[in-house]
């Protein structure tokens, strides 16, 4: 068996990683900021650090085969993937699906700044490119609970994708060959607007959710001081706004690598009925 570092290995996809990997029976290492809170199996081995720390996963990558990355928007810091490119053959990134430039353009985000850096370390890559997370939806929880989501653009549609799935094509690319200079774009197996996973969610928690569409000028000014960022914000509406005209593209990549068709919607809300609740 093969041995793999998991950096975010405590996060909502990375935790899966660590799982998948564990139970097909390798070595994982794990680097946590906090072990004592890790909650990973026994037999994970964990090192302490994060990705601000270019010697602590230089001591964490040294000798491994794969390393799952997941950069948490920190500021790019290229002795990081150095030190990763050192110790590992192989590294897979989850990316996003805006990632993709030519090595003369200029970077506009850090998926395409790790990305640049990862393919001219001269370690093997695979970039793992998710449209966007079912788990985005956990926003609305609170206005869920109260009988009503408001929010823009309800007949957005998106193709969102379990994180299970993330973590599967993640441990696919790690542990099989075949993947190397692969970037695969990944998405649910069906496009369904905002409304619909209200609706969706309701029947799954057995109540009834209104849905309620706010006007974008409100939204920006509630999302603005919510999320403290206005370029993402007008960002985010200038998506939806295109989505509820054009539905998010979907693709079949996960049933092509994994053999089997994406998780719907519907099953993540299942998975996650309880945190709606």
């Amino acid at each position: 068996m093969s041995e793999f570092l998991v950096t975010g290995a405590t996060g909502r996809v990375g935790r899966h990683v660590v799982n998948a990997l564990a139970e097909a029976g390798h070595d994982v290492r794990a680097l946590v900021r906090e072990p004592g809170k890790a909650a990973l199996p026994d037999q994970v081995e964990i090192f302490q650090g994060d990705l601000a720390s270019p010697d602590a996963v230089e001591r964490a990558a040294r000798g491994v085969d794969g390393v799952y990355l997941m950069w948490p928007g920190l500021p790019v810091e290229p002795r990081v993937v150095d030190a990763i490119a050192r110790g590992a053959r192989h590294v897979v990134y989850l990316s996003t699906d805006v990632a993709d430039l030519a090595d003369d353009e200029p970077a506009t985000s850090f998926h395409q700044e790790i990305e640049r850096q990862i393919r001219r370390s001269g370690a093997g890559w695979t970039f793992v490119r998710a449209i966007d997370f079912a788990a985005n939806t956990l926003a609305w929880a609170g206005q869920i609970r109260r009988g009503v989501v408001r929010w823009p653009y309800g007949d957005a549609a998106r193709s969102l994708i379990h994180e299970r799935d993330i973590a599967d094509v993640a441990v696919h690319a790690l542990t099989t060959p075949g993947h190397d200079g692969a970037a695969y774009v990944i998405t649910g197996p069906e496009s369904i607007n905002h409304r619909e996973q209200v609706r969706v969610i309701g029947e799954v928690i057995g109540r009834e959710v209104r849905w309620e569409d706010l006007p974008a000028e409100i939204a920006r000014e509630e999302l603005t001081a919510a999320w403290g960022d206005a370029d993402f914000v007008q960002a985010r509406l200038d998506a939806w706004k295109r989505f509820a005209d054009e539905p998010e593209r979907v693709t079949d990549t996960v049933e092509r690598l994994l053999g089997r068709p994406a998780r719907t919607f519907r099953q993540w809300a299942e998975d996650h009925a309880a945190d709606f609740r």
